[in-house]
């Protein structure tokens, strides 16, 4: 009779692992488990039954599969789709086909792609803007290797020497990039850099570097979509949103909202001290962006609490009371606020006296504006530094030279252009 019970038991456990593992390996976002073959429905019945802790009971497996990464109705995240001319989209669309190794989210951005005041009338072939690219794959090792195989000249002698393992360490650097520059494709000069899903998805979230997030807070045109990078990036463009309204009195104009959230990735950026960047990049992107950047942030602010921003008004009201400033506070990027709390920590009662009156405090000090910029500076400034070494190993001495001599120039003509206007 025992037996017998034992026998049937497993028998129906092994019909729902099996259940388990048809349902799991047709999903998209399968875990290494997965892996893992079901038992056979023939195993004899004299088999010991495997432990339960190496196959947990199904029924909450697949919900908890379904809650990580559910299904976004298609109108989410709509305000991130930015309409390019046709011509820039099949141009676009063409040179991320063109890779044959797994690209997960691509997207486009920089004067090459949106308009920028100073660069509109370089119609050359020789002074046309670099195309710029980010790629976000699921592993970087794997995909430097195929990457690699398809374009060796796409990366300097001493990175195809190493590897694909030595690319992809030292990718995994902060801010978690690497790039390839001045890469002749489709008949145009492109610059692309390779980061993983979670980094990316990470930086969007915490702002750890803020140097994927800072990118993203700017007109950028999405080339292949991934639905966890799309709710992840709602959440930073909302997350820029509140830190530039914080940093913004009770009243301002539209074009001054959006300057607030161009000028958060260039805080602390060591180009913006050299004559590598146009220290009126941020004027330039915002005069000729102006309806893309509403595109982004309009909709968005609708849904915060005290801002007022009619539809057809270019002018922007907001609550700045305490309590109002505390509410967008609290829902700051976990790597920003962890920075505003230690400046907090000594000059009042601690969090823990009293949780409503430590935020209400912090948000009522006139010098908050002040403090903000400065931790994103802070958070900003070493991750920039890293990368901007990093290049020189990823793109070689002589592109480096090159790059850095395209910049200067760049940034020579953007000074000259906002001379004469």
């Amino acid at each position: 009779m025992l037996s017998t019970t034992r026998s049937s038991a497993h028998r129906a456990s092994a019909r729902r692992l099996q259940c388990l593992s048809r349902s799991l390996t047709t999903d998209s976002t399968t875990s290494h488990t997965v892996s893992t073959p079901p038992l056979p429905l023939s195993k004899p019945e004299t088999s010991k039954p495997r432990q339960s802790r190496l196959y947990p009971r199904p029924r909450p497996a697949v919900p908890h599969q379904r809650q990580a990464l559910p299904t976004l109705p298609p109108s989410f995240g709509r305000n991130q789709v930015l309409p390019v001319p046709d011509s820039t989209r099949a141009l676009l669309e063409d040179i991320v086909g063109s890779f044959e190794a797994p690209i997960r989210y691509a997207f486009a951005y920089g004067s090459g792609v949106f308009e920028q005041a100073g660069y509109a009338k370089q119609m050359d072939k020789e002074d046309r803007p670099m195309l710029d690219f980010i790629f976000a794959v699921t592993h970087s090792d794997h995909w430097h290797s195929i990457n690699m195989q398809q374009h060796p000249g796409h990366y300097p002698l001493h990175a195809r020497i190493l590897g694909s393992s030595f690319v992809s360490k030292t990718q995994a650097l902060s801010p978690g990039l690497w790039f390839n520059t001045f890469v002749p494709m489709k008949g145009v000069n492109i610059k692309y850099g390779v980061t993983t899903v979670d980094t990316l998805c990470a930086d969007l979230l915490n702002w750890r570097t803020l140097y994927l997030a800072g990118r993203m807070h700017k007109p950028l045109r999405i080339i292949k979509d991934d639905a966890r990078v799309r709710l992840t990036q709602q959440v930073n463009l909302t997350s820029a949103l509140r830190t530039a309204l914080l940093m913004l009195p009770e009243s301002f104009t539209q074009r001054e909202l959006f300057s607030a959230i161009a000028g958060i990735s260039y805080s602390g950026d060591p180009r913006m001290v050299l004559p590598a960047e146009n220290r009126g990049k941020v004027e330039n992107m915002v005069s000729r962006q102006e309806d893309q950047f509403r595109e982004l942030y309009w909709k968005l602010a609708q849904g915060l609490p005290g801002v007022r921003w009619a539809a057809g008004s270019k002018n922007v009201e907001q609550d700045t009371s305490p309590h109002a400033r505390a509410a967008h506070l609290k829902k700051l990027p976990e790597e920003l606020l962890k920075h505003v709390h230690r400046r907090a920590e000594g000059r009042g009662p601690p969090r823990e006296a009293d949780e409503s009156a430590y935020w209400l405090r912090i948000a009522g000090d006139k010098e908050l504006p002040l403090v903000l910029d400065s931790e994103i500076t802070n958070i900003v400034r070493y991750p920039a530094t890293v990368q901007s070494l990093k290049g020189i190993v990823s793109a070689g001495v002589a592109k480096s030279v090159r790059y850095s001599a395209a910049k200067v120039t760049k940034w020579w003509k953007g000074t000259s252009f906002s001379k004469s206007s």
